[in-house]
């Protein structure tokens, strides 16, 4: 199941970053250039796929620690010698690949909170020492994106809080951290709202516009297309241009209107080109994958593998869903893309180790037989030949 819903993310991104990238495609000198580009990735991500879920997860505790040290490294490099694109430096190039240390940090984070708080199981004094280490690397990690991209630091608080929720941190302190957490949030919504401006912080005005945003309805006479609401507007014009059918892959005519219609937007393309089959199906395979990822955490036999295949699942569910909610103007503009579908190199590659660390889990941490196979088991031991079978077949 885990390898049919990767298959269909993957072919639903093929198709519609396709569709969607007619601007990139006008500006190249070879129209293909673009999407071969994207298949490269994809093609790259589906080979470590299967090149890595064969590996035990247990490899996974090497990374942990080179990983977080690079995510620090090139999250502090990033604001001096980084790329810059719409008033943020989020991506370092190397040898010509944009790789976006945020995704890498997300990663990292995934990998850390697992092994700590899974190996502090059974342990209230291990326990509690973990809740400290994942915590302060945790606001470490966020400091140093919040600069760049806030919505993904607030992503990555809020699936560790989950990841901690999970392992069984005890909830006294998980409710005294909510509280100085969303207490800290209100504060800073409120400083955003009433502040336009804030020298010194180069991303507040940014902050501020999406938060502060003159909600006009497109059938009122003083509506006008501006440049604050430019993406929202022509996301509602694509999904409701979309109707029941919606007008196929290559059809939509809000692609080369749409601020990346084929990255944070493709959501709307999707729902144009394929109606209410990408309204509910697209949510629907993220759920599925959610819904599949409990199934093989309840057939874990240790604490470890429970948290990885988890937190695989949520933080790839969390970033699809902020994603599609931005789409549909439910939620301020943030610039998470959509896993797996939206555009993009680094973001696509490690969204694929996500799904060689759930299908290792799989193979390697599920070793209890479902119930149909301990039946199955049972009634085989019960028969009398069972034993007599057994031993013809190892003399053999």
């Amino acid at each position: 199941m885990i390898w049919m819903i990767f298959l269909f993310l993957c072919i639903i991104s093929l198709v519609e970053v396709f569709s969607a990238i007619g601007t990139l495609a006008y500006a190249r000198m070879n129209p293909f250039e673009p999407i071969i580009r994207h298949g490269l990735y994809l093609l790259i991500g589906v080979a470590m796929v299967v090149a890595f879920h064969n590996f035990h997860y247990k490899y996974t505790a090497l990374l942990v620690f080179p990983l977080l040290l690079l995510s620090v490294i090139m999250l502090i490099l990033t604001p001096i010698i980084g790329v810059r694109l719409n008033e943020a430096a989020r991506w370092i190039e190397i040898f010509g690949i944009q790789i976006q240390p945020s995704e890498l940090a997300k990663l990292s984070m995934v990998l850390f909170s697992a092994w700590f708080l899974g190996r502090a199981q059974g342990s209230k004094e291990a326990m509690d020492k973990a809740f400290w280490v994942v915590l302060i690397v945790t606001a470490a990690l966020a400091f140093l994106i919040v600069f760049e991209n806030l919505s993904t630091a607030i992503l990555l608080c809020l699936f560790v809080f989950l990841m901690m929720v999970v392992a069984g941190v005890d909830w006294k302190k998980l409710l005294i951290l909510f509280l100085l957490v969303a207490s800290a949030a209100a504060l800073l919504l409120f400083l955003l709202i009433k502040i336009e401006r804030l020298d010194g912080v180069p991303r507040w005005e940014t902050w501020h516009n999406r938060l502060v945003t003159e909600q006009l309805d497109v059938r009122d006479e003083g509506f006008k297309i501006t440049d604050e609401n430019r993406q929202v507007s022509h996301a509602k014009i694509a999904i409701s241009g979309g109707k029941f059918l919606g007008v196929l892959p290559g059809n939509s005519s809000q692609r080369d209107f749409l601020p990346q219609a084929y990255s944070d937007f493709i959501f709307a393309i999707i729902i144009e080109d394929l109606g209410w089959l990408g309204l509910f199906g697209v949510p629907f395979l993220y759920l599925f994958l959610l819904f599949r990822a409990l199934k093989i955490a309840k057939r874990c036999t240790k604490s470890v593998p429970m948290l990885l295949v988890l937190g695989s699942a949520l933080i790839i569910s969390m970033q699809a869903f902020v994603n599609m909610a931005v789409a549909v103007n439910w939620f301020p503009v943030t610039g998470q893309p959509l896993p797996l579908i939206s555009r993009g190199g680094s973001s696509g590659v490690i969204t694929c180790l996500y799904f060689a660390i759930i299908l290792s889990v799989s193979n390697f941490a599920t070793q209890k037989p479902i119930p149909e196979e301990e039946n199955l088991i049972s009634n085989e031991t019960e028969d009398p030949d069972y034993e007599q079978q057994e031993e013809i077949e190892a003399a053999d």
